[in-house]
């Protein structure tokens, strides 16, 4: 038997060269914003676009003609291409450069906002707020993985607790924002204010981003065929959810046949997903319990999410009466509970390391919030409706951004932008359905309690009668200029219709705290996902180099390095220093 521990570290040393690892260097806090600053503008510029026109979205569709069908679905329309392209970014950005896709997602971005900027009908806004939200797919869902890249586990959390005060600020004070455009230059303004911010960001990420580059033996494969049921699936589900009964009935022929569009194309595509050699969702994460109920609770909190950013603004215009700057304005408590939680419990669990309790009284705090605007009326005090905002804020700040740090800290470098982009990707779909659900809901709801006031009403002056026929056609309408009779009546329909809606976000809230309960308190890793990678490479020589000792010693032979390669009996140098060895015990006898 030879003894490995006598061979000389030239003769231990395996043929195969490992990487080395670069040298340790401590960033500091400095060096890591500016490495991220880039893709803190960009996230920023791609939430503050969603909301921006959120308080102006009533002036925008009656300026437009649109309907109350019309004004969910210029919501919904982004929603749906930023929902559907999210897996796919998050998969490419396993394949190919991380940065170039960054930069492509910004541009689309822009391009479509500054379209949209020019629309000149309800119709033309939906389509361009389409290719406004593939290029929100790709900065949502490649800042995260890009971040994970750059920043461990552990000392994540500060750092995406300011990403997520950013998105708090983009998602609460785009409103504010908003209103204010709005009332000074107009709502076309809303969508050229993000430009100059997409332009900073695409200089900033030129010079200042620097991202590893996916190491892959093979040739990059897409999953186009799943692309496509992906977006045929989901796109059809969401007509059916928006449109019936409204546009058709619930049982009628052409809803069964969205319904059975929509299923088969779903089933087709998780089915495709299980064979392809790129999956856009690889069905092997959901193995993984912390990536499973992490997809649930985002699905919860999702609705939430984007139902308040939506909801609040018709609240507070067509309930309250309010200016679109005043609304921006009311929904401050909400940017400094959502915003506020996001920065500070970032900060305690990068500092201590500690996520799951935060993340179980969040979904607590969040479902206590939404179960307190389902009590909303149009003459709610406003300091009551601040606190229901702060609590509902500070709750989603709590849980939003650390649902995926948890993700990333359990999953495998190679998945890390698909596991980050899927549990974005669940968020933004179920966001998108609950607020397609609350609309139509709302419509309902309004239409009746519009309908049961004026029963018996007789319209006495010329205003009220154009009132009265507006109101018949559907559309939104503008609260200001009705007359006080009936804007009572307006107003008091849409504080009880919209209180409904929120009431879909209440079991979704409390399924969030189950599913958050039950993850596993897995600690916070030390390594960012490029050192994780390059310790895995590490590994995978070091075992492929046992493996051939291991098989040079059963056949009795020792590989050196240096040595010409041929078959060999056994080594020289280890028999003549084993002669030696034996000489030297004779001599001492």
């Amino acid at each position: 038997m030879v003894d490995l521990d006598q061979l000389s570290t030239q003769e231990r040393q395996p043929v195969t060269d490992t990487p080395s690892a670069p040298p340790e260097t401590t960033r500091s806090a400095r060096e890591v914003f500016t490495a991220i600053s880039g893709l803190v503008v960009g996230m920023f510029v791609a939430v503050l676009s969603g909301t921006v026109v959120s308080t102006s979205m009533p002036v925008i569709i009656a300026d437009l003609g649109g309907t109350q069908s019309q004004y969910t679905w210029v919501i919904t329309a982004s929603l749906l291409a930023t929902a559907v392209s999210t897996p796919i970014w998050g998969k490419l950005a396993d394949l190919v450069d991380r940065k170039v896709l960054v930069q492509v997602s910004l541009i689309l971005f822009t391009v479509g906002t500054v379209i949209a900027g020019f629309s000149t009908d309800t119709n033309m806004l939906i389509a361009v707020r389409v290719v406004q939200g593939i290029g929100v797919g790709g900065l949502m869902s490649l800042v995260m993985i890009a971040v994970a890249l750059i920043i461990s586990p552990r000392e994540r959390g500060k750092y995406m607790g300011v990403v997520g005060g950013i998105m708090a600020l983009g998602t609460i004070g785009g409103p504010l924002l908003g209103g204010l455009l709005t009332d000074v230059w107009g709502w076309r303004s809303n969508f050229f204010v993000g430009v100059p911010f997409a332009i900073l960001a695409l200089v900033l990420l030129q010079f200042t981003l620097h991202l590893p580059k996916p190491q892959r033996d093979t040739k990059v494969s897409i999953d186009y065929f799943g692309i496509v049921l992906l977006a045929v699936g989901v796109s059809t589900l969401l007509i059916w959810v928006s449109m019936g009964g409204n546009q058709f009935d619930w049982d009628s022929s052409t809803s069964i046949m969205l319904v059975v569009t929509a299923g088969v194309a779903i089933a087709a595509f998780i089915t495709v997903e299980f064979f392809v050699k790129e999956p856009i969702v690889p069905m092997s994460l959901f193995r993984n319990r912390t990536f499973t109920l992490s997809v649930i609770a985002s699905i919860a909190i999702g609705v939430s999410m984007f139902a308040t950013s939506v909801f609040l603004a018709q609240y507070f215009q067509l309930a309250r009466g309010a200016t679109p700057t005043e609304s921006g304005l009311m929904t401050i408590p909400m940017i400094i509970g959502q915003m506020g939680a996001s920065i500070i419990i970032g900060q305690l669990v990068s500092r201590f390391g500690k996520w799951k309790g935060w993340m179980v009284t969040g979904s607590i705090l969040t479902t206590i919030g939404v179960s307190l605007m389902a009590t909303l009326r149009y003459d709610t005090p406003f300091p009551l409706v601040a606190v229901y905002m702060f609590v509902l804020g500070a709750g989603l700040g709590m849980v939003m951004q650390n649902l995926t740090l948890i993700v990333q800290n359990d999953t495998a470098p190679q998945q890390l932008g698909a596991a980050s982009s899927n549990v974005n990707f669940f968020r933004t779909i179920a966001g998108t359905i609950g607020v397609t659900v609350m609309g139509s809901l709302l419509s309902t709801s309004v239409a009746n309690y519009i309908t049961d006031a004026l029963d018996g009403f007789v319209p006495s002056t010329p205003a009220e009668i154009d009132a009265l026929e507006h109101l018949a056609s559907g559309d939104v309408p503008k609260v200001g200029q009705l007359p006080d009779t009936i804007r009572a009546i307006v107003e008091s329909a849409y504080g009880h219709g919209i209180a409904d809606s929120f009431i879909i976000a209440i079991p979704l809230a409390v399924i969030a705290i189950i599913a958050i309960a039950f993850i596993k308190n897995k600690p916070l890793s030390t390594k960012n996902a490029a050192e994780q990678m390059l310790e895995q490479a590490e590994e995978s020589v070091i075992e492929v180099s046992e493996a051939e000792v291991g098989a040079s010693l059963s056949t009795g032979s020792i590989r050196i390095q240096g040595a010409s390669s041929g078959p060999t009996t056994g080594s020289v140098r280890v028999l003549e220093r084993e002669d030696r060895e034996r000489e030297a015990r004779d001599g001492e006898r």
